[in-house]
């Protein structure tokens, strides 16, 4: 239609349009619908659709999930890294602990200056309102904390730190296993996962072989049972409590010979404010979340074929939580 004023040809508006004018917004709710729970080659193959045009309608619809959920205003941050690229690439992932659901993804690395800017997209008025970080022991995210939200208490995620424990346990395994010789290596051999699991989740065969490693080694067996009595750490309420745990809990290493322990145990000792953090009742918080949302952010990488579109990665998990349109 030609403008009486300007004599061009203009195109009217439509409000239940998107902005390339070929589909309607709610056709792309549709598509976004349809994509959260299939890839975009299935959905494509149903509506008949280009592939590229089914991720642009699944991206706006996104993006509109996005504006209607608002700009985050979290009081408990989650912050935790992913990495793609065989390890080699981070992203940073911030998420609200209390909405539980993402509210960052991104920068060009674990950095401080990365973790910087998600402190700049919330603000220096909404990071104030940070009470408490539920974070690992990376220095970097613990300094940005400091610098931009210094009057946010800092909880160490006990996944993390039972990580951490874990690889100490698995050092304790190799050096027994490079120590002995003959068949007393047999009982050690390709049990690193039977190791690392709680007993409760084993069963037949895998519980029976934890049975005969732990009787016929003596170091691994007391590397065992302590890797398992740590845990009790995050149930004391009173600080006192728990610091007495962990001083008991370190006075067994002594004589027994199991140098990755002492090791865990120092780094324990340097980080213990940030675990002795989860005594306070106000510190209660959901701490799976975030391993959770790691284990969804997994599937998700795969399903976007790794960060190859960056931008529709960061779309896919924003919005992983929030509830459909």
């Amino acid at each position: 239609m030609a403008c009486r004023k300007c004599g061009t040809v203009k195109r009217e508006r439509l409000d239940f349009l998107l902005d390339n004018a070929v589909h309607t917004k709610r056709f792309a709710r549709y598509v976004g619908r349809r994509c959260r729970a299939g890839t975009i080659r299935d959905v494509a193959a149903e509506l008949n659709l280009n592939g590229q045009t089914v991720k642009r309608l699944e991206m706006d619809s996104m993006r509109e999930q996005l504006r209607r959920a608002g700009t985050p205003g979290p009081k408990v941050l989650g912050i935790d890294e992913v990495s793609s690229a065989q390890g080699h690439t981070y992203r940073i992932v911030v998420s609200d602990l209390i909405r539980r659901r993402p509210t960052g993804f991104g920068g060009e690395d674990r950095s401080e200056d990365s973790m910087d800017e998600f402190y700049r997209f919330l603000g220096e008025k909404k990071a104030k309102r940070v009470r408490l970080t539920v974070m690992d022991m990376w220095k970097a995210f613990r300094n940005s904390t400091h610098r931009h939200a210094p009057q946010a208490a800092i909880l160490f995620d006990k996944f993390h730190v039972m990580k951490h424990l874990g690889e100490a346990l698995d050092k304790v395994r190799k050096s027994e296993y490079a120590r002995l010789e003959g068949k007393q290596r047999h009982f050690i051999k390709g049990q690193k996962y039977t190791l690392l699991s709680h007993p409760q989740n084993l069963t037949g065969t895998a519980r029976k072989n934890l049975k005969l490693l732990l009787a016929a080694n003596r170091r691994l067996n007391t590397a065992y049972v302590l890797k398992e009595s740590f845990g009790q750490l995050w149930d004391y309420r009173s600080e006192t409590w728990a610091r007495k745990f962990f001083d008991n809990w370190r006075a067994q290493l002594k004589w027994q010979r199991l140098k990755p322990y002492e090791h865990f145990a120092a780094m324990i000792e340097r980080h213990w404010d940030g675990i002795a953090a989860y005594c306070k009742p106000e510190n209660k918080v959901a701490l799976g979340f975030v391993e959770g949302l790691n284990n969804k952010i997994r599937v998700l990488q795969r399903r976007a074929y790794g960060l190859r579109d960056e931008e529709y990665l960061r779309l896919k998990i924003l919005t992983s939580m929030l509830p459909p349109i």
